[in-house]
């Protein structure tokens, strides 16, 4: 267990920021299942209009530090690929 004051402090502050964390990670992945649903159900269109918010998503949680910057750029590419194969 944490023995000095500023320990104590960081102790708060890392569950804190692990809230938040959580959070976001969560708001990444619901994301991602919510696009990967409508292209298993070849919703095309609705795909297409989500695409941007699901990239808005992805860069803001990759600018946070929760996933890394080429992670999410890989993410993109692959599901607008997926998008573009539909019919």
């Amino acid at each position: 267990m944490a023995n000095t004051k500023s320990a104590i402090k960081r102790i708060r502050r890392i569950a804190g920021q692990t809230k938040v964390n959580k959070a976001r990670k969560s708001k990444y992945k619901n994301a991602l299942k919510k696009m990967n649903s409508l292209i298993e159900n070849k919703k095309k269109s609705e795909a297409l209009k989500f695409l941007p918010k699901l990239n808005s998503v992805l860069m803001k949680i990759a600018k946070t530090g929760i996933i890394k910057k080429k992670n999410a750029s890989r993410n993109v590419s692959r599901i607008t690929k997926k998008i573009q194969k539909l019919k």
